[in-house]
């Protein structure tokens, strides 16, 4: 159900509509209430009112339709009309001039600093100057006041909204522009790795091709097999530099290389988080395939960013890593029983773009976010298998 109120519906029809139409209607309407006292009283003395009482309710009230475009020339031309009712001595009091009072807050609200000063001092010295009685002179002081001060109340929260909606797209901005920094840092992370994947199946190649022309007349069947271990690992070297290319667009310079962690590293891994205090579960449900060094790798790496975001941002006791073979995937459930509410992918931190660009990098994907089924976060990661390339 919607949040929004009458109330709240009404405003955001009344600014979708042209202020001209909105203004026209706020004119009618004064219109008729400044002459109300005319309409709703007679004259004491029996006849009717002066139509010149008339004449200048309602031209005091016209001014208001043009109140935003020409704000102080219709405040001059409402507060000159309003003296002239005086011109006649057969007409009802007037409590109010509601239309300059509407005009003289649009200038307060809309004006530049010098125009509505000098139509502050120009409305109340000529309104204390020509009013009858004190009594008078004071309701007026206080409503042109009360009005100004409205105004520039408007003006303020006016300018205050729209410095929050700067600051808003100024700051969406940065959160995009540093998320695409992580994005490429995270990128140049995986590029590194893939260097290690490469070499090695080019390490595999060199030594396949130098032993083949050794044994290719003593042992033949021997030669063969080397030589399709060379066709298999340059097959597989080049579906992975394809797939890395489609993601990667720079490399950070160069760095110490390490050898990878693979699957068989997330007992480990999980038993070096649980030296944190954290109960860490790991699971495996299926048999084991054959899955390539890329998924393997990424595998490793989401587990290890998810069990890191566990302990500095849930605040849980226990998590649990659960692998489960598919026929042509690998799934990858992390799963804690902390806060949970934390944002889905892909508008969530640094942490959750790694793993994201890291799974698309095999051809896999990644979801992340509060579990269905209880407190606590979830995320959960496709990765292809060899059979499913």
């Amino acid at each position: 159900m919607s949040d929004l109120t009458l109330v709240d519906v009404l405003r955001r029809r009344l600014r979708a509509l042209p202020h001209l139409w909105v203004d026209g209607a706020l004119a009618l309407l004064i219109a008729v209430v400044q002459a109300w006292p005319l309409i709703s009283s007679h004259d004491p003395y029996g006849g009717r009112w002066d139509a010149w009482g008339y004449v200048v309710a309602i031209g005091a009230s016209l001014p208001v339709v043009w109140r935003r475009r020409w704000p102080v020339t219709m405040l001059i031309v409402s507060l000159l009309v309003g003296a002239l009712y005086d011109f006649s001595d057969n007409v009802a009091r007037q409590p109010i001039w509601y239309g300059a009072l509407v005009i003289f807050y649009t200038v307060a609200a809309y004006s530049p600093r010098l125009p509505r000063v000098v139509m502050l001092v120009v409305t109340l010295v000529g309104g204390l100057s020509s009013v009858g009685s004190w009594e008078t002179a004071m309701r007026g002081v206080a409503l042109f006041s009360a009005a100004y001060a409205i105004g520039r109340a408007a003006a303020t929260s006016r300018a205050h909204a729209a410095e929050l909606a700067e600051r808003a797209a100024r700051l969406e901005r940065e959160r995009q522009l540093e998320a695409e920094r992580a994005a490429e840092r995270e990128r140049a992370r995986i590029a590194r790795d893939m260097h290690d994947i490469l070499a090695h199946a080019v390490s595999l190649m060199v030594v396949q091709a130098e032993a083949g022309p050794v044994v290719v007349r003593s042992n033949p069947a021997r030669a063969e097999a080397a030589f399709d271990a060379i066709a298999a690992a340059g097959r597989d070297a080049m579906v992975q530099l394809r797939r890395m290319l489609g993601v990667l667009k720079e490399d950070e310079p160069e760095a110490p290389r390490a050898p990878q962690p693979t699957l068989a590293d997330l007992p480990t891994l999980a038993g070096q988080v649980a030296g944190t205090g954290l109960e860490v579960n790991f699971a495996e449900v299926g048999e084991p395939r054959p899955i390539g060094p890329d998924s393997a790798l990424a595998a490793y790496r989401i587990t290890q960013e998810a069990l890191t975001n566990i302990v500095k941002h849930s605040g849980a006791d226990r998590a649990e890593i659960r692998l489960t073979w598919e026929d042509d995937h690998l799934m990858i459930d992390v799963t804690d029983n902390g806060r949970g509410g934390g944002p889905a992918l892909p508008s969530g931190g640094n942490g959750l773009i790694g793993m994201r660009e890291r799974a698309a990098a095999c051809g896999g994907s990644v979801t992340a976010g509060p579990r269905a089924d209880g407190p606590g976060f979830a995320v959960s990661a496709r990765l292809p298998l060899e059979a499913g390339r």
